[in-house]
């Protein structure tokens, strides 16, 4: 017990030295967005909306997610022939999903329900989704469970996921431009490319916590957006276990 308390205090301890010029008063929560900086950037760089969209392409593709790009008239098509060629013959629909976005596809179209188990959902070959919003630095997608794209579940366990990306309105440079878009109350699911982890010897295992193959559509017009939903594949990272 002393060993835990001893860890207990040295926490603390930290704690308190990191607010040690933080001024005190009797309402510190009231305060504390006036007591504690903000000036950090905001974004790194000044670009305009298309290099941003093409930022948010370019880190996506970094984190082995394959990007298509097409406009409104062509998502459907686009859709369909990425679950085509994935060999995909179910596909998950969260509730509120436009159903013109599926209306090009074979798949049998599967509906969320609460009682689906895990077994059940990891039988399903494809899941579809919108998304809250884009960040184009860190090349992250990010979920808040709205009924587009469904509870998080859906989107952790079957093993493919095609996300959709209106340009430019739900994307973003930075972070912090994100947060101001997100309520903090809702079940936020933060994606960076397909699941993947490392052990201690480097070696890289994808599908661990979530889906293996991570499939993002940015739809608008113009911005460099034509027919056909061509897509940008993954860029090859080193591999870690190979010696020069």
């Amino acid at each position: 017990m002393s060993g835990e308390a001893s860890s207990r205090e040295r926490i603390l301890g930290r704690v308190r030295r990191a607010l040690a010029d933080v001024p005190r008063d009797d309402s510190p929560y009231e305060d504390y967005e006036d007591a504690v900086g903000r000036d950090y950037l905001r974004e790194h760089g000044d670009r305009s909306v298309a290099q941003t969209v093409e930022l948010l392409a370019e880190n996506l593709a970094d984190y082995r997610a394959v990007v298509h790009r097409c406009t409104e008239e062509d998502l459907a098509a686009t859709i369909a022939g990425a679950l085509a060629a994935r060999g995909a013959r179910t596909v998950l629909v969260p509730p509120g999903l436009d159903d013109r976005w599926l209306a090009a596809t074979d798949a049998e179209r599967l509906p969320d329900t609460a009682t689906s188990t895990p077994h059940e959902l990891d039988r399903i070959d494809s899941v579809v989704t919108a998304c809250t919003v884009a960040v184009a630095e860190t090349g992250t997608i990010v979920l808040d469970g709205s009924p587009d794209q469904g509870r998080r579940r859906i989107t952790l366990v079957p093993d493919h996921h095609i996300c959709v990306v209106r340009v430019p309105d739900q994307v973003v440079a930075s972070v912090p431009q994100a947060l101001e878009r997100l309520d903090p109350a809702r079940p936020l699911t933060w994606i960076s490319g397909p699941s993947a982890t490392s052990d201690i010897e480097l070696d890289r295992v994808e599908g661990v916590h979530g889906p293996r193959t991570l499939e993002v559509i940015l739809v608008g017009q113009g911005l460099s957006f034509g027919s056909g939903g061509s897509g940008r594949t993954p860029r090859a990272r080193p591999d870690p276990n190979e010696r020069p």
